[in-house]
Parts: structure tokens; sequence; C-alpha cells
């Protein structure tokens, strides 16, 4: 038969006793967790603005072909686009700011009905060549003669033009902080008329974005005539940056 020594005993009369009292305050500390609330939260939202006027247009410049055949539209779609590339290169438009943007052949058909209404075989009549070149125009007091001298070189379909920055994280920086002090401004307007105050910050989310573009009207360039020491009139107006920030703080009594 094994014998304790009391000095074993003692230890397992104290670890026993131990356990038995953790045992017994574990209950009594989840209930009185349990019973305390959890802190109350105010969310709310803030928008920012930032308004820039644009430093740069991305114009979209298409030259179309046609011809009987397919070889014949392209070469003459080449030959033009070569004309049109050479044309902005000494404009000063850098190589990293021309962008072929879309090429595409395709078939001219046509769908001959007879007298009787019925419909022949359809056929091809002809091929169309498109090339457009997206452009990135960086001196805009340059943009509306090289509309201008883009016609004359052979661009006769797009013009698309859209307004935009360079350098944009700048502004929304700014659209961010002026959202945020509204937030912040708001939710202390609220916790001062609730009696209360604000604790510390739980969430905050962002939503940036900017509004569109407003591009200019797109223009079916064939046909145009414009005087050759004239520059297409434009207007660029001023870019708008938002972002919108919400922030949830824990309120304290």
């Amino acid at each position: 038969m094994t014998s304790l020594s009391p000095t074993t005993g003692n230890r397992i009369v104290l670890a026993a006793a131990l356990a038995a009292t953790l045992l017994s305050a574990a209950p009594r500390a989840y209930a009185q967790d349990a019973r305390t609330p959890a802190p109350g939260v105010i969310s709310v939202s803030g928008e920012g603005v930032a308004a820039v006027a644009p430093d740069m247009a991305v114009v979209a410049l298409t030259v179309l072909r046609e011809a009987e055949t397919a070889r014949a539209a392209l070469d003459a779609n080449n030959e033009a686009m070569a004309a049109v590339l050479a044309a902005m290169k000494e404009e000063g438009i850098a190589e990293r700011d021309l962008q072929t943007g879309g090429f595409s052949i395709q078939p001219r058909w046509v769908y001959p009905q007879n007298q009787n209404g019925t419909t022949e075989q359809p056929r091809i009549t002809g091929y169309s060549v498109n090339n457009t070149l997206t452009v990135r125009i960086r001196d805009l007091d340059r943009l509306g003669a090289i509309l201008d001298s883009s016609v004359s070189l052979g661009v006769n379909q797009g013009g698309d033009v859209i307004f935009t920055n360079d350098d944009q994280d700048t502004v929304r920086e700014t659209a961010r902080l002026n959202a945020i002090a509204k937030a912040k401004a708001k939710a202390e307007a609220m916790v001062e008329a609730l009696g209360v105050s604000l604790g510390r910050i739980t969430q905050v989310s962002e939503n940036a974005y900017s509004a569109p573009p407003m591009p200019m009207m797109r223009a079916e360039m064939a046909g145009a005539s414009a005087k050759a020491d004239s520059a297409v009139p434009v207007a660029s107006g001023e870019n708008e940056y938002r972002v919108t920030v919400s922030v949830s703080w824990e309120i304290q009594q």
C-alpha cells in the first residue's frame, strides 16, 4: 500500500481547493460580464469634394477606309494612320502617350431582295478597315489645333475627348480630408446634443469616386470642312473628385 507524505497530501488538498475556487468564480464572472451592456455606437458619414482643372485630354482618333478588297482598304488605312502618327510626334506627343486603341477589318455585306419579296444570297461588296489611335495630350492649349490637323491628315471617325488629371491621388487626398472633417463634425454635434461623448473609433470605411468626365460630343469627321489655320474650339472646365468616409465611434456616457 502506497502512503503519502504530509507534504504531498497538503499539496493535493491545496490544489483541490484552488480548483474549486476557480470553478465557482467562473460562473459569477461570466454572469457579471453578461450583465455589462455593450457600449453604444454612433455611425456617421461625410462626403468630401475637390474640384480641379484638368491637365490632360485623352482623345480617340479613328481612321476608316473602305475598298473593294481587304488589301486595298488596309493599305489606304495604313497610309493615313502613318501620317497621323507622324503628325502627333511632330506636335511633341511622346511615344508613351500614343496607343492603338482598336483595329478591325470588316466585310461589307449586302442582302438583295427580289421583286417577289424573296432574299438572294448575301454577298460581299467590299471591306472596311478601322484603326483607332488613343492620344494623351498634356498641353491642353494645343488640343484644338491637334484635333483640326488630324482631320486634314485623314481621321474621319471618333473625336471623343475626355478631360482628366495626371495626378489624381493628390486631389482625392484633399477630398478625403474634407470627408473625415465633415464626419467628425457631424458626430461631435450629435453626441453634444445627446449629452454623451465620443469614445474610441471602431470602424472606418471609404468610398472614393470621381464624377465621370464630360466627353465632347462624338464627331463623325468624314467630310468635315475646317480652315487649315483654324483650331477646334474646346472648353475643359473642371473635374470633381468625391470621397465618402463612414466612421463608427463608441459612445461614452
